[in-house]
C-alpha cells in the first residue's frame, strides 16, 4: 500500500498563525473602507478581509495610512458590509508552486480555477521579490527554436530574452502567443492572462494550446470582471511561479497578455490611493511598476535557469509612442509590431518587419546569416519606400537595381513571414525568397 506524501501539508500547518489582529469598519468612502484598530500592525500593501455573520469574506489591500485609520481597497463589491464589522489582518500574499501545477489554471491567489484540488508545494514564494543581483546575473543563452520562420531569422528569441508584442485588438496577438507557447523551446511555460474575457480563457486552453501545450504550462488568470487588485496581482503571481522553477535551474518561458491591462489595473489602484494622474491619466509610479516587473524576468543568477519572456502590449491606433508602449519598449530586449493592415489582407502573423527588432542580433546569428538578414531587410525597406510609386505605375524598371530586386522578391518575402519551419529550414527558405526572380515588367510595374 502506498502512502501519500504529506510533507506539503505539514509545511503549511507549521506556518499557520493561531491568532489574527482584528480591526473594525469605520465608514465607506467612494468604494473604499476606512478601518480602525490596525494602524500599529498594518503596512501599505498588507492584506485584510472583512467578515460578517451572513457575509462571505471580502479581501482587500491597504492603500493608504492615516494617524488613526487606514484605507482598504476591496477585491469585490461591498454589498452587505456595514459599519462596525470586523476585519482580519492577514499575512503578505505568497504562493507555493508545485510540479503538479503543470496543466492547471489558477487564480492570482494561488487557488484552482478548473474545479479540481490543487496540491501546494512545500516552499512558499512571495509575489513581490527582488530580481537577481545585476553583478551575478548571466547573459543571454542559446537561440531558441520557435517553429515560426520570422522568429527563427529576422526576430530571433534567445534564452533569457524579454521581447514585446505590440498590437491593437484583433490582429492575431493571442494566436501568436499560443503558437510561441507551443513552439518555443523551454522546460516549463507560465502564462499570465490579465483582464481577458472569461470565454477566451477556455478557448485559449482548449483550442489555442490544446492538450500538448497545456502539458507543460501553468496559467494564472484574472478575467476582465476581476477587481484591479486581482488583475495587477495576476502578473506578480505568475512571475513568482516562474521564478520558483527558474531557481531550480529550469528554463521557463513566460508569456503575459497583456502588460497594458496590468498598467491599467495599477492606475485604478494608484488613483484610488490619491496619487495624481500625469502620463495621459497614468500616475508617475506606472513606469517603476512596469520596469520592476520586467527586471524580474530574464537571465537568472549563478546556478539558476533563465526566464524567457514574451509580453504583449495593446497599442490603440498603432500608437507606439503612447505611455505604456514607450516605457516597455525601453526596458525590453526587442519588440515585435503587429500591423492591422497586414492582418486585414490575411497574412498571419501580421508582423511589420521594418518596425520590429530583436536585440539578440547580431550575436544570435552567424556572419553569413546576418548578411542574409541584412539583405532581406534592405529589400523590404526598398519596397516600402517605393511601394506607392510602383502601385501607381510611376516607377520604371531599371531605375534602381535595389528596388528592382525588392519588387521581384516582395511576394516571396511576404509569404516567408507566415511560414512555419525549423531554424535551418527557415534560413534556406529566406535565401530562396531573397533570390526570387519575379517578372519585373509585369503586374505591378509598367513597361520600361
Amino acid at each position: 500500500m502506498t502512502h501519500p506524501d504529506l510533507s506539503c501539508l505539514s509545511q503549511r500547518l507549521s506556518r499557520s498563525v493561531p491568532s489574527r489582529r482584528i480591526g473594525r469598519v469605520e465608514h465607506f468612502e467612494k468604494g473604499l473602507l476606512r478601518v480602525s484598530g490596525l494602524n500599529d500592525v498594518a503596512a501599505l500593501g498588507d492584506r485584510l478581509d472583512v467578515r460578517g455573520p451572513s457575509l462571505a469574506a471580502i479581501g482587500g489591500e491597504v492603500i493608504s495610512l492615516a494617524e488613526d485609520t487606514l484605507t482598504m481597497l476591496p477585491e469585490r463589491p461591498l454589498g452587505g458590509v456595514v459599519t462596525g464589522m470586523q476585519l482580519r489582518h492577514l499575512d503578505p500574499l505568497q504562493v507555493a508552486p508545485h510540479k503538479s501545477w503543470l496543466g492547471r489554471v489558477i487564480d492570482p491567489n494561488g487557488y484552482p480555477l478548473d474545479g479540481r484540488a490543487l496540491m501546494p508545494g512545500s516552499n512558499t514564494c512571495p509575489i513581490h521579490a527582488a530580481p537577481p543581483l545585476p553583478a551575478t546575473r548571466g547573459g543571454f543563452g542559446k537561440r531558441l527554436e520557435s517553429g515560426i520562420a520570422a522568429f527563427n531569422t529576422f526576430l530571433p528569441i534567445v534564452e533569457g530574452q524579454r521581447i514585446g508584442l505590440f498590437a491593437g485588438s484583433g490582429v492575431g496577438k493571442t494566436s501568436l502567443l499560443g503558437d510561441l507557447a507551443k513552439g518555443l523551446e523551454s522546460d516549463i511555460c507560465v502564462i499570465a492572462l490579465i483582464g481577458e474575457r472569461g470565454r477566451e480563457l477556455r478557448d485559449f486552453v482548449d483550442r489555442v494550446l490544446g492538450p500538448d501545450g497545456m502539458s507543460r504550462t501553468i496559467i494564472v488568470a484574472a478575467t476582465s470582471d476581476s477587481s484591479p487588485l486581482l488583475r495587477r496581482q495576476c502578473a506578480w503571481t505568475a512571475v513568482a511561479v516562474a521564478e520558483f522553477f527558474r531557481n531550480q535551474g529550469q528554463h521557463v518561458l513566460f508569456l503575459a497578455d497583456s502588460l497594458t491591462r496590468f498598467a491599467e489595473a495599477h492606475r485604478e489602484i494608484a488613483l484610488a490611493s490619491g496619487e495624481p494622474a500625469s502620463l495621459r491619466g497614468y500616475p508617475p509610479s506606472t513606469a517603476h511598476m512596469l520596469m520592476s516587473l520586467c527586471e524580474r524576468l530574464g537571465p537568472g543568477g549563478l546556478d539558476e535557469g533563465h526566464i524567457t519572456a514574451v509580453l504583449s502590449v495593446l497599442v490603440a491606433g498603432s500608437d507606439m509612442d503612447e505611455p505604456i508602449a514607450d516605457i516597455v519598449r525601453g526596458v525590453l530586449d526587442g519588440h515585435v509590431v503587429l500591423d492591422r493592415k497586414i492582418a486585414e489582407r490575411g497574412r498571419f502573423p501580421a508582423i511589420d518587419l521594418l518596425r520590429s527588432v530583436s536585440r539578440s542580433l547580431p550575436d544570435a546569428a552567424t556572419a553569413s546569416e546576418n548578411a542574409l538578414l541584412t539583405r532581406g531587410r534592405a529589400l523590404a525597406g526598398a519596397y516600402a519606400s517605393a511601394e506607392m510609386m510602383v502601385q501607381a505605375g510611376l516607377y520604371a524598371p531599371g531605375t534602381d537595381p535595389l528596388v528592382d530586386a525588392a519588387v521581384q522578391s516582395h511576394q516571396s518575402l511576404d509569404n516567408f513571414m507566415s511560414m512555419r519551419a525549423t531554424v535551418s529550414d527557415s534560413f534556406d527558405a529566406l535565401r530562396i525568397a531573397i533570390e526570387a526572380k519575379g517578372d519585373v515588367g509585369a503586374g505591378d510595374l509598367p513597361d520600361g
